[in-house]
């Protein structure tokens, strides 16, 4: 995998330093910082509570089994909450101005059982800068028999893929506390050269190692030595963590990208010939916008152009800044890709995958 993608500006587009200014000026003249307040606190303790109270109760052995079992699938809940709301901001360097307490907010990615650094890379580097380009876009490579893009060649069963794509998504988190962070462990060292030397990769596997370590003993080994229960029932309770938490963090993420109208661009002689922010523009879509509930529970992500545009600009911001950037983009002739629903959202996901399975090319919304 390489990373050397160039943007060519070609039509000369001033949209990035326009919007970017504008967005400049509705802070300045609100006289608001772009990171964190009281909102983005209160959040961030509810949803650490989310995760930890059912957990508490768990181990608390007060409970009948399946009000454990239910227990279980809101801390589920809780770990897509602090996955979206909390170390995502964090590790984006939104949530504050000071680098310590990112790092610190950072972390509870490795208390949940993933890796930040693994993550930054992934997500900061790759998704951001290359999204839904693919070779470089992680988030739509060829997984699980997968295909999110276009470019991916087809095959038979993919034709199925719209039956069996959300029950893959619920795996992801599961997978990704098992072994996805060993397996980026190697293969994301090529993208900081200072990481390169032995004793900083020793450092690196210790401290996914720990933070491992750490993970399984406090939801896996104080259970089994705390509570009267079967190996089955703690793996029953592990798995549904993460089916609840992976199958609602893919799913959000799936609906901001993988959905009727967003584009796919392949590269030319190493370029993509449309200036940085329009590739965001015509690769990432909103939804939902107007349901203040979910856009809480959803940190914002639901406003993906604008955390694309800004990602270092705290997400509670998100919905002030949305105008600004839709009538910017509708000036200057750029697409503002939305589904007003949630359902509306899902709906389009589920079109695209059929779409993908069905056919080797992809029909664009503007076709219908």
């Amino acid at each position: 995998m390489s990373a050397s993608l160039k943007f060519i500006n070609k039509n000369k587009t001033d949209f990035h330093k326009v919007v970017t200014q504008r967005v400049e000026n509705y802070f300045a003249e609100k006289g608001i910082s772009k990171n964190a307040d009281y909102r983005m606190v209160v959040k961030t303790i509810f949803m650490l509570l989310l995760y930890f109270i059912p957990y508490a109760l768990i181990l608390s052995g007060y409970l009948p089994l399946y009000a454990m079992w239910l227990c279980t699938a809101i801390m589920g809940l809780g770990l897509a909450g602090i996955g979206m709301s909390v170390m995502h901001d964090a590790n984006h360097g939104a949530y504050s101005n000071k680098s310590w307490l990112n790092q610190m907010l950072g972390y509870s990615l490795n208390i949940v059982g993933g890796d930040a650094f693994n993550w930054k890379i992934q997500h900061n580097q790759l998704h951001h800068t290359y999204t839904n380009i693919h070779g470089f876009d992680q988030d739509i490579r060829p997984r699980m028999n997968l295909r999110l893009t276009p470019a991916v060649k087809r095959n038979w069963l993919h034709r199925f893929q719209v039956f069996y794509a959300f029950a893959f998504y619920s795996l992801q988190t599961f997978f990704w506390v098992i072994a996805k962070d060993f397996m980026q462990f190697g293969l994301y060292l090529q993208f900081h050269a200072s990481e390169n030397n032995k004793t900083q990769k020793t450092k690196r596997l210790l401290n996914i190692l720990l933070f491992k370590a750490i993970y399984y003993f406090y939801i896996l080994v104080i259970p089994a030595l705390v509570l009267h229960l079967a190996w089955w029932q703690l793996l029953i309770g592990f798995l549904t963590i993460h089916m609840v938490g992976g199958l609602t963090l893919t799913t959000v993420f799936q609906l901001a990208h993988v959905v009727e109208g967003t584009d796919y661009p392949e590269p030319v002689n190493g370029n993509i010939e449309s200036e940085w922010a329009i590739h965001q523009m015509n690769t990432t879509a909103n939804f939902a916008a107007r349901n203040k509930l979910l856009t809480f529970y959803v940190g914002g992500l639901n406003y993906q152009i604008e955390h694309h545009l800004f990602q270092r600009i705290c997400h509670i911001h998100y919905p002030a800044i949305a105008p600004i950037v839709q009538q910017t983009a509708e000036e200057y002739g750029i697409p503002y890709i939305k589904n007003d629903t949630f359902r509306s959202a899902i709906g389009s996901h589920v079109r695209l995958l059929k779409q993908l399975g069905l056919s080797d090319t992809l029909k664009m919304a503007s076709d219908f």
